[in-house]
């Protein structure tokens, strides 16, 4: 099983920006799709965007799309979101999470394993 911790969460002002890391341990990281997730108080977990084993494959929700940026570096076993021209609706705690499978996929369910989470808060 992997472990996951985040990191790189907090308050900043609308239009700025946060990279979140997530270092993973427990597996051998080049195995496995990465993806972010997020929830805001009384909503249900969004995805927010997803990366292939290599990093050569990426998707990413339409509402972050041209702001947010996945990547991944095996080496460090670290998977990154870049988010920049951050909104208020971005608020939300953010989570990463590991697939074992071979699949891209934006649904939660289909993940393995997950980190505790990093609140983002965005203000306006």
């Amino acid at each position: 099983q992997v472990q996951l911790v985040e990191s790189g969460g907090g308050l900043v002002q609308a239009g700025g920006s946060l990279r979140l890391s997530c270092a993973a341990s427990g597996r051998t990281f080049s195995t496995i799709i990465m993806g972010w997730f997020r929830q805001a108080p009384g909503k249900e977990r969004e995805f927010v965007a997803v990366i292939s084993k290599r990093g050569l494959l990426r998707s990413y929700a339409d509402s972050v799309k041209g702001r947010f940026t996945i990547s991944r570096d095996n080496a460090k076993n670290t998977v990154y979101l870049q988010m920049d021209s951050l909104k208020p609706e971005d608020t939300a705690v953010y989570y990463c999470a590991a697939e074992y499978g071979d699949r891209l996929t934006t649904y939660y369910a289909s993940y393995d394993a997950w980190g505790q989470g990093t609140q983002v808060t965005v203000s306006s």
